[in-house]
Parts: C-alpha cells; structure tokens; sequence
C-alpha cells in the first residue's frame, strides 16, 4: 500500500509541474538595441511587397529567406540609417501589427497605415511621410466603370480593409451596400475579381497598382468634390511607435530630411520596381515556377506545427486522460493535491475548448508579452499553441477511448493482482491506442487547416505565403487555386498513411479469441499454406 501511495505522489507532482511548464514555457529575451525592427504586411504593393531576392535593395525578411521591398522599406531605410541601426523587417498579418507594436515584438510599424484618432488612443504617430486621396477600385467592364462620383455607387456593394479610415467613409455613399470589412486587400481583390463586391476603397497608390498589373481592373480616381471628404490625418500615411517612444522626435527630424521631390521619386521607383503579373504563360505553371520555394517552405512549416502539435498534444491528452483514472487517495495531502490538479485541468479544457485558436494564439503571443514580458519565437509560440489546443481536445478523446475498453478488463486484471498502473500500461493504453487513432488522425489534418490563423502571430505557414504571393502578383484565383492542391495532398497523403497504420494494427483479421480446438487447426493450416 506504501508503494502505491508513493507512486500516485510521483504521478500527481509530474503531472502538476507539466501543467505548470504550459503555463511558464519560454524564458524572456531582451530587445537588440542595435536593430530598428520595423513591422509590414510586406504584401501591400507598392507600398510594401515580399520577393524572392535582394535585387534593387530589397530587404531580408526575419525568420524566413524572402526579401521585402517598395515604398515603406525605402523609408525604413533612411529611418534605420538615421538612428544608427541596422534594418530588421517583421512581416505579419495587418490584424498582428498593432498587437507586434504594445507588445515589443516590433520597434515601428511602417506599413501604410494612417494615424487616425482611434489609433491614436493605442499607439504614437510620427509626421506622414506620404500623403495621398481615396479612390474606389473597380472591374473594368463592371457597372460602375464610368463612375465620374460617389452618388453613380447608389447600390453599389463596397467595402474596405477591417480597421481603417477606409472602411467608415463608405457611409459617405448615400444608398451604398455596405459590405463587412475584410482582412486585407488580397482578400478585397479576390472579391472584386469574382464578382462578389462591386467596389472597395483604397488609396491611389495602390488603385494605380491594382489597374497597372491586373487588366480587369479599373481605378476611379473623382475630382475635386466628387470624392470622400477626409481631412489631412485621414490620408496621411505615419510610422506608428509605442505610446510614449522616445525615437519620435529623432525619427521626426529623418523624415523632415527627405524631401517631397525625393519622396514621390521613391514612389514611381516602387511602383515602376514591383511584382509584374503581365505574362502570356499559362498562369498557374508561372506561380508555380516563381514562388515554389515559398510555397515548399510554407507547407514545410504546416506539417511541421501540425505534426508536432497533434503528438504532444496526444501526450498531454493521454497523461491527463490516465490520470482522472486515478482512485481518489485516501491521504488528506493527497486528497488536496489530487482536486487541485483535477480542477485545474478542467479549466484548461474548457477554455481551450471553448475559444477559437486564432483568439489563444492573440493572446499567448502578444499578451505573455505584454502583460509579462515573455518574448517568445513566432515558430516555438505556434507550436506550443497548437499543442496545447489538441491536448484539450485528445484529452477527452482519450477518456472516451478508456471508456470503451471493457470494465471486465480492469477486473481480470485486479485478479490476477496487478496494480492500477500495470493495469493501465500493459492492458488498457494499447487498446486506447488502437481506438483513438482515427480521431487522432482526424486532429492531424483539423492541425494542417487550422495553422492558417497563425500567420496573425507571423507565422509563414501555407496561407500566409499564399497570401504574400497573391498580393503581388493580383492573380487570386490561379494562386490559391495552387495552395489548394497543396493542402489537399497534404491531407490526403496524411489520411492515407494512418488508414494504413490502423490496418496493420488490426492484423489480418483471422483472430479467433474464443476459438475451440477445430477453430484453430484451420487457422494454422490456413497459416501453413
């Protein structure tokens, strides 16, 4: 009975310092104050863009082996050579840059982005260092090609980027229907292309993008009064810094320094420089044979979130799943211990069952920053992210699979007088095995989709390089038409090797449990041919 009882305390600590490693997982990481990192979508031409090289001074991107350039990074340049700091260029989702700012994963974020009042409430902003006017991009051979103001877009089914000016000058068009924001501007194009809005709000750089590399589109640019009334913040473009920074003022004098000739001669240098999707190849073969390497890599990072996150997941599942099959202890410390760990494991399901993996991933990476100041790897928070969220889920899995084995088992085993853990190790683990491994494999391929939220935390997983390629080239359809294929073998491939696995786990089928004497001389002849 001594021997039982020290082996439970064992279980109990082990299992009470693994829940709380998922709580404390990376240490702090002190910020480099020789680099000025600088956060981008680095898919917003010609504002921003990622490439595959350094050719006409592009800039590499952190954590990965593409390059960013255009108008932001020219400026960031200057900035970064005006501090005395070298360039580090963060590339995340537009959702994930404010969050990369308060929570000091980024130093700036130089990305287009206007300093507007309900920004201001959260983050500082520089003077502009570009100021332009809104225009409404459309299809070319669409109604509203002939727009000439805003009243020609009663009806019209318009929208802009999710939190930007953009989005609230819509209202300005009178019997507009207003269409809900949407992520970023890949996913307006794709949109617009398909026929699904009519229109979205953009600023004329990139209107003049938008009709110069795709033919279907058209930009309407109103003349003077015939357009959105703005005031001069709502169209200027700022560098945005941490409330109260003490760079602003230095990076006010930088931007003091250039000049309005060379500013727009940096503007016709990133929109003469950007991705060109003018091609006579087929378009799905050119995607594939210029972005290839971002794409191997992209599926090269799902797999590897999806595979590691689906088996620690498992464990973490399987460790809390065998110990809620633990007899309640008879010792009052134990006791204690044992409610304690039991109450803090259901709260850990609940809340990781209950909140969409997009919301954990805000919240561990962003907010373990700032709340804590733990600086974690975009890679290392998505995997403990993902294996955290499937433990949840495998937890309960495996309970179900416990369930299913036959209480008769456990009373065989008692019997024959082997211990609850012997009972669990030789008896029921390899049974849960065999029957959770559908739903196990199940969980892989919900991983595989489900990284695709992670590019908020910058991570540059499948879609997230889908979404770089096809806001450079403006050919959505074609782009995420390969990505498609991509995550359809990669599911495909996954769901037919674990088919495999389980029918070599279930032998050939001929077992005979309760076979008398006859039964099983046929068996063995049957072997013997």
């Amino acid at each position: 009975m001594q021997t039982n009882n020290r082996s439970t305390n064992h279980v109990l600590i082990a299992l009470l310092f693994m829940f709380i490693s998922l709580i404390m997982l990376t240490p702090k990481v002190e910020a480099n104050d020789d680099k000025f990192v600088v956060g981008m979508e680095a898919g917003y031409p010609p504002f921003n863009w990622t490439q595959q090289n350094d050719n006409n001074g592009a800039v590499k991107i952190q954590g990965g082996s593409e390059y960013a350039n255009g108008y932001d990074v020219m400026i960031a340049k200057r900035v970064a050579e005006g501090l005395g700091k070298e360039l580090v260029i963060y590339k995340t989702a537009w959702d994930g840059l404010a969050p990369a700012l308060t929570s000091g994963k980024v130093d700036a974020i130089i990305a287009g982005m206007s300093p507007t009042e309900e920004r201001k409430k959260t983050i500082d902003f520089t003077n502009d260092y570009y100021h332009s006017n809104l225009v409404l991009v459309v299809a070319k051979d669409g109604k509203y090609a002939n727009a000439k103001s805003l009243k020609d877009f009663e009806g019209a089914k318009v929208t802009a980027q999710l939190n930007t000016f953009h989005y609230s000058v819509i209202d300005q068009i009178e019997g507009v229907s207003k269409q809900t924001a949407m992520d970023d501007f890949s996913a307006m194009r794709v949109a617009l292309q398909s026929g699904k809005i009519d229109a979205y709000v953009s600023e004329k750089p990139e209107g003049i993008t938008a009709q110069k590399v795709n033919p279907n589109f058209k930009m309407i640019d109103f003349k003077d009064g015939q357009g959105f009334k703005t005031n001069r913040d709502d169209t200027s473009v700022s560098i945005g810094v941490k409330k109260g920074s003490q760079d602003i003022a230095k990076i006010n004098d930088i931007l003091a320094g250039i000049n309005q000739t060379e500013r727009d001669n940096f503007m016709d240098i990133a929109i003469s420089e950007q991705p060109d999707s003018q091609s006579n190849e087929n378009w799905i073969v050119k995607i594939v044979k210029e972005n290839w390497q971002m794409f191997l890599k992209g599926a090269g990072v799902t797999l590897l979130i999806s595979l590691i996150g689906t088996i620690v997941g498992t464990f973490i599942g399987l460790g809390i799943g065998l110990f809620r099959t633990i007899p309640t202890p008879k010792s009052m410390v134990n006791k204690v211990l044992f409610k304690l760990l039991n109450t803090l494991f259901s709260i850990y399901i609940e809340i990781f069952r209950g909140t969409p993996m997009i919301v954990q991933a805000m919240v561990i990476y962003y907010g373990s920053s700032q709340a804590f100041g733990i600086d974690m790897n975009p890679l290392a928070a998505a995997l403990f992210i993902v294996s955290i969220n499937t433990g949840a889920y495998m937890t309960e899995i495996v309970r179900g699979g416990i369930f299913s084995v036959d209480k008769g088992q456990f009373e065989a085993a008692s019997a024959i007088g082997m211990t609850h853990g012997q009972t669990m190790v030789n008896v029921v683990i390899p049974q849960v095995f065999r029957n959770i491994l559908p739903a196990m494999g199940n969980e892989f391929v919900i991983n595989i989709k489900d990284t695709s939220v992670l590019n908020v935390i910058a991570v540059t997983e499948l879609f997230f390089q889908a979404k770089t390629v096809a806001g450079s080239n403006f050919r959505f359809f074609d782009t995420f038409f390969v990505v498609c294929v991509i995550y359809f073998v990669m599911t495909f491939t996954v769901t037919r090797i674990l088919r495999f696995v389980e029918k070599r786990m279930d032998g050939t089928g001929e077992y005979a449990p309760y076979a008398n004497q006859m039964q099983t001389a046929i068996l063995e002849r049957k072997d013997d041919k």
